[in-house]
């Protein structure tokens, strides 16, 4: 029991500020964003018996988020401002993509799009999303200023985000938890 509260502790820490900025770039209110953490962490512990080792966490985190961000909207629904927020996200993100993307379509499309980025930015942009090394620890490794890794990082995510806008709001959702 004690190695599981480790584990969960640092699956917390890689993750927890992606889950709240997900959320809260929708529900655009911390409370609701810190509550959608709160349950994909609470699901997941509840869980974590059934999981394989081969388990793809990002693909649960990403599934449990969006249902919840969804149920969240479904009780606002209710509420006159709520359903304007909702129908126009829906319009401006969806571009009249009428069939629901998910999570492994989309990790197969940035596995598509990351190899396309120059071999540099490519390097750097994976030492950050994938090994989870900071600027300042990059800049040191490559022998490059902060302010370049930045520069790499921010043309990276600008290349991805544009290929990933043509497969409407999930998309934008995997994005904003993945990949920022």
């Amino acid at each position: 029991m004690n190695n599981d509260k480790r584990v969960i502790d640092e699956i917390y820490k890689q993750f927890h500020h992606k889950i709240f900025r997900f959320s809260f770039s929708f529900l655009k209110n911390e409370e609701d964003a810190y509550d959608v953490v709160q349950e994909v962490f609470v699901k997941f512990w509840e869980k974590r018996s059934s999981l394989n080792s081969d388990s793809n966490i990002e693909a649960l985190f990403f599934t449990i988020a969006k249902n919840t961000i969804l149920s969240i909207f479904r009780k606002r629904s209710s509420e006159q401002k709520y359903l304007n927020y909702l129908k126009q996200t829906v319009d401006t993100n969806s571009s009249g993509t009428k069939e629901q993307v998910d999570y492994f379509f989309l990790k197969e499309q940035y596995d598509k799009l990351v190899p396309q980025l120059p071999p540099k930015r490519k390097a750097i942009f994976l030492l950050s999303r994938e090994k989870g090394l900071s600027n300042k620890e990059i800049a040191k490794l490559k022998g490059i200023s902060e302010k370049t890794v930045e520069d790499h990082i921010t043309k990276a995510l600008a290349f991805l985000r544009k290929d990933f806008l043509l497969f409407g709001v999930w998309a934008g959702l995997y994005v904003n938890l993945f990949l920022q």
